[in-house]
């Protein structure tokens, strides 16, 4: 007789009879979910059963204990604790405290891989609960330090001598980080009150002749001469006009007012530009202190002595994406017998460097964090801000030039082409860098000869939006935020396309990685920010399609630049390869395709303003501060900001100062290190996001005291198959902060001392970020979330958010 299909179907008196097997009592509320998870059919025991009731109530456990985390003070929690903690329950009803002691086993368990107490402390103490915009408490601190001398085996005396001096270290560096934090403070008000003062006792030209004792003719004649040094210029509105006023230092000029005598004998002989061909030392002296060292950025290329003491004569090499460019420069940079090749990123410079060696040319490296020596190497491949100034060299390679531009990292190219001492310079980029170097090379005196190249094979625009389902093998989908890469990756996952991802929080080793797997075909799809823009070797690219034609810029959501789709789009095809003609494209519900049409057809773009950005260096921070009077960086870099370049000066334009100006406010504290050291600090690359300008403040705070600054350790990480967002996250937050822990090692190994545990550490991050990434899930797109489904990407009516 064939079985009845209802005695599949499970009833309740035939759960409750199971669940008593099991030792459960079901809720009337969970039995709905229950025969869900069973599929709406009878379990085959009262184990299946108990597995069930298990999996459902952990969902309620997970969201439990980690209301009871964020109460916990001194826990030092992360969310695979959670996870193991609600994994390892066995009760099937557990109380409070049973929840919070899986909650401490599971951090205990995670805190005793570390090996030795000291490294679990560290990682411990940057997992401790943060109050909002304060510190944990000392008790924490040492209940802290308690919980991982449990987790290393530590007997109980010296467990209570180890939270001890964990306390004490503690206590000790916040009373010095206070001290620094009340006296940059002090520092700080006390210089933008002396910068109002000094701006108030300015004076007009209408008091020259009170205070030089001269007629207001010979004070007019020697502020044409260039006699008289100006303060500063001020725009002020006359008869509708607005027009440039000069103003004037007192104290300088009453100083200044015994020479003048001099000035009405019969006049010198004079050079170009009126400026006196043998000055008196006087005079010498009087501009050197009141003008050159603090107004020396007017004329910025004389800064560089090596360069200007070459004949030196500019190429500039421009055309778009896959015209060539990079290879002519090298080619004739490995022709060479000594040169330098200078580029934005690490990751380039690492290219560069490789490309010179295929070529049988040994080649050191030089980028802010890292050096590889080459014996008996006389070329280098090196980041454009290791430019070495008094090594000559045969030839330079300058790569990037459209990066003039950019408000932040604008001055360092500015430095490499006007400062680099290479009788052959060889600057690489966009057409649309070419006014903007004609006025360098005007300003250095150099002879500048332009070549352009084309594109080598063609681009086209394509007509219609691209569906999502129609993304395939060999297409880079650009998106523009790391959010929006991930949420694009899941769906592709889903959709069974294996995925490669590039974005700017990665590391330069993760993301060669990720383009290898992209160019040997184990990923079809590469899913990438507009990090790709700038040379990475990605292979041929059958077409590039944006996820929108917008973006978040930190600002604003805007358009993106005819340039932006240029250099992004320009990486779609390869001369020779397997997709000779490149395709440019908009993900559907993203923008018009029309818009990338147009761009593509523009022709350059050059910047608004074509004077080049410049920035100060030690030199001139050193100068400047010394003819101010101060010993404050903050009051240096307001003083540089405010007065020494004119807004309005028709040759150089001032960088962007304003990180190095936050920094210097955080550090000025710290009067044990010299304003030097705390010149380098305010030029660390740090992410702001990542409350990075504090650390910094911290380390020199240690660095102050005479007390070495261990690297930053991620601790241990899960397995990368079961990894959440938070968990990538964090390893790709501490691998920058590797990268500025090591740029410092650089520069005080003294402090900084751990260098082979800083790099050993990198290299484990790496690794496992790699390893995440490259995790292609078969069944379902999992967690790398944090738990639970990524959530799918909406393409219509969205909003970009910062990279």
């Amino acid at each position: 007789m064939p079985a009845d299909p209802s005695d599949a179907i499970p009833t309740d008196d035939s759960l409750d009879e199971l669940a008593r097997d099991a030792g459960l009592t079901l809720a009337a509320a969970e039995r709905p979910a229950l025969l869900r998870a069973l599929g709406g059919t009878a379990p085959s025991s009262a184990e299946v059963l108990r597995e069930a009731v298990f999996a459902l109530r952990r969902r309620t456990w997970r969201r439990r204990i980690g209301e009871l985390a964020r109460q916990a003070a001194a826990l030092p929690a992360r969310t695979e604790d959670l996870d193991a903690a609600a994994a390892s329950i066995t009760d099937p009803d557990p109380d409070e405290p049973a929840l919070r002691e899986a909650l401490r086993q599971a951090v205990l368990a995670r805190l005793g891989g570390h090996g030795t107490a000291a490294t679990a402390l560290a990682v411990a103490l940057e997992d401790l609960p943060r109050p909002a915009g304060g510190e944990p408490t000392l008790d924490a601190i040492g209940h802290c330090a308690m919980l991982v001398s449990e987790a290393v085996a530590m007997p109980a005396a010296e467990a209570e001598a180890f939270a001890r001096r964990a306390v004490a270290a503690e206590r000790s560096a916040r009373t010095a980080r206070r001290e620094a934090a009340r006296a940059a403070r002090e520092t700080t008000v006390a210089e933008e009150a002396r910068l109002k003062e000094w701006e108030a006792s300015l004076v007009g030209a209408e008091a020259l002749p009170a205070l030089l004792g001269c007629s207001p003719a010979e004070a007019e004649a020697w502020v044409a001469e260039g006699r008289l040094p100006i303060a500063r210029h001020v725009l002020v509105r006359r008869r509708g006009r607005r027009i440039r006023v000069p103003e004037f230092d007192p104290a300088v000029l009453r100083a200044l007012a015994p020479t003048t005598r001099s000035w009405r004998a019969p006049a010198a002989p004079r050079g170009p530009a009126g400026v006196p061909a043998a000055p008196r030392e006087d005079l010498r002296r009087t501009s050197h202190a009141t003008i050159a060292r603090i107004a020396g950025l007017d004329r910025y290329a004389a800064h560089f002595a090596t360069a200007r003491a070459l004949d030196r004569r500019i190429l500039a090499c421009l055309g778009p994406t896959n015209s060539g460019k990079t290879y002519f420069g090298l080619s004739r940079l490995a022709e060479a017998e000594s040169g330098v090749a200078l580029g934005p990123l690490r990751l380039l410079a690492h290219e560069y460097r490789e490309a010179l060696e295929a070529l049988g040319v040994p080649t050191a490296l030089s980028t802010g964090e890292e050096r590889i020596e080459s014996p008996g190497s006389r070329h280098t491949a090196a980041t454009v801000e290791m430019c070495p100034f008094r090594t000559p060299v045969d030839v330079a390679v300058v790569d990037e030039a459209q990066m003039l531009a950019d408000p932040d990292r604008g001055p360092a190219w500015t430095a490499a082409i006007m400062g680099v001492p290479a009788r052959t310079v060889i600057v690489l980029g966009a057409p649309d860098a070419a006014p903007m170097l004609r006025r360098i090379a005007e300003l250095c005196g150099d002879p500048l000869e332009e070549m352009r190249l084309e594109r080598m094979g063609p681009l086209t625009a394509a007509r219609t939006p691209v569906p999502l389902a129609e993304i395939g093998r060999g297409d880079a989908l650009i998106a523009f935020s790391r959010r929006e890469v991930f949420a694009l990756r899941a769906e592709l996952l889903r959709r069974g396309r294996s995925v490669a991802v590039v974005y700017g929080a990665l590391g330069p080793t993760v993301r060669r990685a990720e383009a290898r797997r992209f160019r040997d075909g184990e990923a079809e799809v590469l899913v990438a920010t507009d990090a790709i823009g700038m040379g990475l070797n990605i292979g041929p690219l059958r077409r590039v399609v944006f996820s929108a034609l917008s973006k978040w810029d930190g600002t604003q959501d805007r358009p993106l630049t005819v340039q932006e789709i240029k250099q992004i789009g320009g990486r779609a095809g390869r001369f020779g390869g397997a997709h000779a003609e490149g395709v440019v494209a908009v993900l559907a519900g993203g923008g018009d395709p029309a818009l990338i049409g147009r761009a593509l057809a523009a022709g350059a773009t050059p910047p608004v303003d074509l004077r080049p950005p410049v920035a100060p260096d030690a030199d001139i921070v050193a100068a400047v501060a010394a003819e101010i009077g101060t010993e404050s960086l903050f009051g240096t870099l307001r003083r540089i900001e405010r007065s020494v370049l004119r807004r309005d000066d028709p040759n150089y334009r001032l960088g962007d100062l304003s990180t190095q100006i936050e920094i210097a406010a955080a550090v000025d504290g710290v009067r044990e290190l010299p304003l030097l050291d705390r010149w380098t600090y305010a030029l660390c690359p740090v992410d702001t996001r990542d409350q990075g300008v504090a650390r910094l403040a911290d380390w020199a705070v240690a660095q102050g005291m005479g007390v070495p600054v261990a690297p930053p350790l991620a601790g241990r990480l899960p397995a990368p198959d079961r990894a959440g967002q938070d968990a990538l996250q964090l390893a790709e937050r501490v691998h920058r902060r590797l990268v500025a822990w090591r740029w410092m090692a650089m520069r005080f190994p003294q402090t900084f001392r751990d260098l082979d545990g800083a790099l050993a550490e990198s290299r484990r991050l790496n690794e496992w970020i790699e390893a995440v990434l490259s995790a292609q899930p078969s069944d379902r797109v999992r967690a790398v979330a944090g738990g639970g489904e990524m959530p799918r990407p909406k393409f219509k009516g969205r909003k970009q958010h910062g990279r």
